[in-house]
This record gives structure tokens, C-alpha cells and sequence, in this order.
């Protein structure tokens, strides 16, 4: 049975994991809604819908969540969550909503301002990991964290620019174009695998190409940022795959071997997407992958 840990309410900044030189903090940085269909993909909703209440427009709420490492000369952010440039058409259409959390006042919560990072890690470059990463300063795009250098992977920026019909909707060019503009996006090759000692990159390519992972690591714990390769929790069994993948193939085999070596060596995954959960474990069983220890804090 799925083992629940539920912790009392206190101050987010007592919330810290410590692995290695860095203490980690989850930064909540609003919600949206998509379409249950295209989330879940192949599963129907009378299977998804046990666990998710989709609103009258068959959407899902669900939250963007972001990961903060803080070291001595370092402060990192991973993602950035939608941001504020939104029509207020397709802020309707996406259910876009900072009415309990934004990036701004999570960061404050935690004693940290936008000017304080240092460094933004955007796993891809779709609108609701990266759209917080520009703003507008008075009818011009600039850097929300203007002291930072952003990074990204060299495969996942030229798919951006060309993308595809069935994405085009996903890559939102005033969510980037300026970051490159103003020489702050920085383009990692395929063959950059670690950053430091305990911060290690991977590739993954179903979902789109060149999404990257951040595996965070000491001698006693492991998160795997999951991005949208482990969204939620229910994006664990191997069929849930988004509609939104390109390579739903490739995700199937990427979660398969992820997943296997998450469970062998107890790794926690962190969900970006997850509205319920923050970190999770993973077990093997007859049954497929499924979680084994849920945890709402870090």
C-alpha cells in the first residue's frame, strides 16, 4: 500500500533539504489548467477521472512548481512557471491563476529576491516552465532575474525556433527571444553532463528535444527533477504519456529506464505539475512502476 507522509503547516523556509552544498527549496510559482485528454493521453477518462475532478471545459487544475538550490556562491532556479505576459484571452484559456502562489512571493517567503539568482535552469522551453523567465519593463520584454544567466539545452532552443505544427502553441518566442537578446541564454551541448559534484544533467528527448533533467545527489539522497517526463504522480505507470509528446515511444522507454534505477536506488522524484504532492519515492511491483512514499514538503 502507498505509504502518505503528511507534515503540520509551518513556514515554507523550514521546508529545506540539504544534499551536498546545497539546501533545496520548493518554490510554488502559481497554477493553470489543461485538458485532462491531452495530459493523460492514450488513458481514459473514466480511468483518470478517479483522481482528478476536470471542470466543466474538461480541464485539470494543476500547479507550476519550481526547485530552489541555494550554496554559498550560488543561487539557482529551476524553471520559472508561466509569468505574467498573457493576453487576457489565453490567460483564460490556461486558467492562469497566482491568486495563492507566484514565483515573487515564494522567493520572498524563503528570504530571496528575483535580483539574488544566479542561475536559471529551464528544462525546456514550452510556456509553462520558461513564460516566467522574461517580464515587461514598461512595453519592453527583459530578464525577470536580471543578475542570472539561463541555460538551456542547444537541441531544445533550435526545435523552439523551427517546432513543429503540433507544438507551435507550446513555444511562445517572448518568453526567450529576449533572454537571447540580451546574451543571458547560455546553450548547453548534449555532451555537458555535470554541473558540479552533485548536480548531474540528463537528456531526454520524448516529450521534446532536448529537454533536460537535473539529477541532485550526495551519499545519502537523490531528487530527479522530473519535469514533464514524471509531471504528477499518476505519470508514473508507463502508459500515461501526454498527448503533448512528440516521441511517445521514446518517453515510453525513458520512464522505463529512469524508473527502474529511481527504485533501486531510492531516489525521490520532485513533480513540477503535481497539485498533491511534492516528492515522491518509486516501487517496482507485478503491477508496473507505482509510488511507494509520498511527500507534501521537501
Amino acid at each position: 500500500m502507498e505509504k502518505v507522509y503528511y507534515f503540520p503547516k509551518k513556514k515554507i523556509k523550514e521546508n529545506v533539504m540539504k544534499i551536498g552544498k546545497y539546501s533545496l527549496y520548493s518554490i510554488e510559482s502559481g497554477s493553470f489548467a489543461l485538458d485532462g485528454g491531452a495530459i493523460f493521453g492514450v488513458v481514459p477518462k473514466t480511468i483518470w477521472a478517479k483522481h482528478y475532478i476536470a471542470d466543466d471545459l474538461n480541464r485539470i487544475k494543476f500547479v507550476t512548481r519550481n526547485l530552489l538550490l541555494v550554496s554559498d556562491s550560488k543561487k539557482i532556479l529551476i524553471d520559472t512557471g508561466n509569468g505574467t505576459n498573457w493576453s487576457p484571452k489565453y490567460s483564460d484559456i490556461y486558467g492562469i491563476d497566482y491568486s495563492e502562489h507566484s514565483i515573487e512571493r515564494s522567493l520572498k517567503e524563503v528570504g530571496f529576491r528575483s535580483e539574488d539568482i544566479t542561475d536559471v535552469w529551464l528544462t525546456h522551453l514550452h510556456f509553462d516552465h520558461t513564460g516566467g523567465s522574461t517580464k515587461y519593463d514598461g512595453d519592453k520584454l527583459v530578464p525577470t532575474f536580471a543578475n542570472a544567466s539561463y541555460y538551456i539545452q542547444e537541441d531544445n532552443l533550435r526545435w523552439a525556433r523551427e517546432h513543429s505544427a503540433k507544438d507551435k502553441a507550446s513555444y511562445l518566442p517572448d518568453n526567450y527571444e529576449p533572454l537571447y537578446s540580451a546574451g543571458v541564454l547560455k546553450q548547453n551541448l548534449s555532451e555537458d553532463r555535470f554541473w558540479d559534484d552533485e548536480i548531474e544533467i540528463i537528456r531526454v528527448n520524448g516529450h521534446t528535444y532536448g529537454q533536460q533533467l537535473y539529477k541532485i545527489s550526495d551519499t545519502q539522497n537523490t531528487i530527479l527533477f522530473g519535469a514533464d517526463l514524471f509531471p504528477t504522480t499518476s505519470h508514473l505507470p508507463l502508459p500515461y504519456i501526454m498527448a503533448y509528446d512528440l516521441q511517445p515511444l521514446i518517453t515510453l522507454q525513458e520512464k522505463r529506464t529512469l524508473l527502474k534505477i529511481a527504485a533501486n536506488e531510492n531516489w525521490k522524484i520532485f513533480f513540477e505539475h503535481d497539485p498533491n504532492c511534492v516528492l515522491a519515492t518509486v516501487k517496482e511491483t507485478e503491477k508496473g512502476f507505482q509510488v511507494d512514499e509520498k511527500f507534501n514538503a521537501l
